[in-house]
């Protein structure tokens, strides 16, 4: 009788135990969530150009379109942007390996001390991770869009702890061939522009 005492307090400890550590590996891979409190922002606008030049991947002017705005979405610019790219010889809807892109959009910034109440916008500190796996429209074929846009994402939003790395390689695909990861202001969902 009292080996089964044992052996139910046995097993009693171990389920403890095992619910322990899977709450602990739960805590470890809890995604990244907005811990800041609200700032008073505003919205800038930029107007902005690459030159996107294909080795690897390859879009019709449409595809570069999309996801040069999904990319630019991501990181909380406001809903009304809009991107063009030319360089399509055969139209639209034909791959091309060089374009040429400009995007109008607007993104947050601190507001400045004397900007009117109406302009003001909460935002938050948002901790992101884009590579060729996330979000769900990046792929391991993005190396180099991700390269080419550098110059328009790091100077024209607002950036805490950013790490932008690329290390695009011709003709080859990689999961760990780009990597952007950090914090970004964007607005709370009321306000999302």
């Amino acid at each position: 009788m009292t080996h089964a005492h044992g052996l139910f307090a046995a097993f009693a400890l171990a389920a403890l135990s095992l619910s322990t550590d899977t709450s602990l590996a739960a805590d470890r891979t809890v995604p990244m969530t907005t811990t800041s409190l609200a700032e008073a922002t505003a919205w800038q606008h930029h107007h902005a150009t690459f030159n996107y030049f294909g080795i690897t991947a390859l879009y019709t002017c449409d595809g570069l379109e999309d996801k040069v705005r999904m990319i630019l979405r991501f990181f909380g610019a406001r809903q009304d942007l809009k991107v063009q790219a030319n360089g399509c010889p055969r139209g639209p809807n034909s791959v091309t390996r060089v374009a040429w892109v400009t995007a109008d959009f607007d993104t947050l910034a601190a507001a400045s001390a004397d900007a009117p109440a109406a302009d003001i916008v909460q935002a938050q500190w948002t901790p992101f991770k884009l590579n060729a796996q996330r979000p769900f429209f990046m792929g391991a074929g993005d190396c180099e869009l991700i390269d080419a846009m550098r110059p328009i994402l790091t100077h024209n939003f607002s950036w805490r702890g950013l790490a932008y790395s690329t290390s695009c390689t011709p003709h080859e695909l990689s999961f760990a061939d780009f990597r952007m990861q950090g914090e970004v202001l964007k607005s709370s969902a009321g306000h999302a522009g």
